[in-house]
């Protein structure tokens, strides 16, 4: 009896305490709405794991928890804190976007711009519930709707929030079919819904889409130096795929390489909601916060379209304007689903994509202009 007590001593079970089993049982969830209901699968079972494997108790100072130096999961954990992931997931976006749509309708990227009002909506109710400044930047980041820029900023302003920060971000993205339709349904008319854009799109040429990504990193990252290590490598990826002379190197950025990055940056995000650490006030306001910016987000770009449409003879659709966040595909699809439930031959999947694109070097631009002005 003695050696089986203490045998029993020397296991988890001896250390499980309520907290976490509830964290274990968050992950399970994740684990179940990704692998049983296909919700945003490349990103919910990574972290549902992670979030198993992060709060099944061990014993302290063996170097096995990911807060504890020279551990193994500390030193994968790096690739989120230096914002190494993020910026190497931004590669792989880039040599998986394609900006024809954009580029043939520009004024598509005024939607993109306002959806990111959510992140400043959002920056002014944090301060007002109490968060400092950097950590009110990092919360309002969420309403970008673009976890790997989410977390990059909260690396850099606030680290001790990339759990609870991270999880909240993608979370959201995960429910975008529960959150954005409502929204969309409740801010738009049948009529507007119903809004065809033209099928005649301009021809972009294989010279605008090289010029783009050159161009585009030297005026957003000269706008705001700060989103150079987000920024770089997503125009870089982009150039790899419309120059069409890298076309092996674009490939690998575009699959084995992001998806490298995506595996251990949502598997440590997800280990490192420890519910001693994760399990606070602090994380129950960011989520909270973090649904506000996300439906912000969403409405502002849908009210802005509405705006746009008062002084504009060729109507667009408002709709496009929920795709503006940095939600990607997810938001651009959902955008072309609640349209066609209205009008069965309306598409417009390809113009929310470019609303999506913009969103996406929207959100990043944000998060380079917040940090340069708490870091200083």
């Amino acid at each position: 009896m003695e050696l089986a007590l203490g045998f029993l001593k020397n296991t988890g079970f001896a250390m499980v305490d309520w907290r976490y089993i509830v964290m274990i049982c968050v992950g399970f969830f994740f684990c179940y709405l990704s692998a049983a209901k296909n919700y945003e699968p490349l990103l919910l079972l990574p972290i549902g794991f992670g979030i198993v494997v992060g709060n099944l108790p061990f014993f302290k100072g063996f170097g096995l928890g990911i807060y504890e130096n020279n551990s193994v999961l500390h030193y994968l954990y790096f690739g989120v804190t230096s914002g190494i992931y993020p910026s190497i997931v931004f590669l792989g976006l880039g040599a998986m976007t394609d900006f024809s749509s954009m580029l043939a309708r520009p004024k598509l990227m005024l939607l993109g711009a306002a959806a990111q009002m959510g992140i400043y909506f959002t920056l002014l109710s944090a301060l007002a519930l109490g968060f400092a400044p950097n950590e009110a930047a990092s919360v309002a980041i969420i309403g970008g709707a673009d976890g790997p820029t989410s977390i990059f900023l909260t690396a850099k302003l606030a680290p001790h929030l990339i759990g609870p920060v991270a999880i909240a971000a993608y979370s959201y993205m995960a429910l975008i079919p529960i959150i954005q339709p409502p929204i969309m349904r409740l801010l738009t008319t049948k009529k507007e819904r119903q809004i065809r854009m033209p099928d005649d799109e301009r021809h972009v040429s294989r010279k605008e889409l090289v010029i783009f990504p050159v161009v585009g990193v030297v005026l957003c990252c000269l706008l705001a130096p700060a989103s150079i290590p987000l920024l770089g490598p997503f125009f870089l990826g982009n150039f790899m795929k419309v120059s069409g002379v890298v076309d092996r190197l674009a490939k690998t950025a575009s699959n084995a390489v992001i998806d490298t990055a995506t595996i251990f940056l949502g598997f440590t995000v997800g280990a490192s909601t420890q519910a001693d650490v994760f399990l606070t006030p602090t994380s129950l306001k960011i989520f909270f916060l973090g649904s506000i910016a996300f439906s912000i987000a969403t409405a502002s770009g849908v009210i802005f379209g509405k705006i746009m449409n008062l002084f504009m003879r060729e109507k667009i659709n408002p709709l496009l304007g929920a795709a503006g966040v940095s939600a990607v595909p997810g938001s651009a699809r959902e955008v072309h689903m609640v349209a066609q439930k209205e009008d069965p031959g309306n598409y417009l999947l390809m113009h929310a994509m470019a609303c999506n694109a913009s969103g996406v070097i929207g959100s990043a631009i944000c998060a380079g202009i917040l940090w340069s002005f708490l870091m200083k």
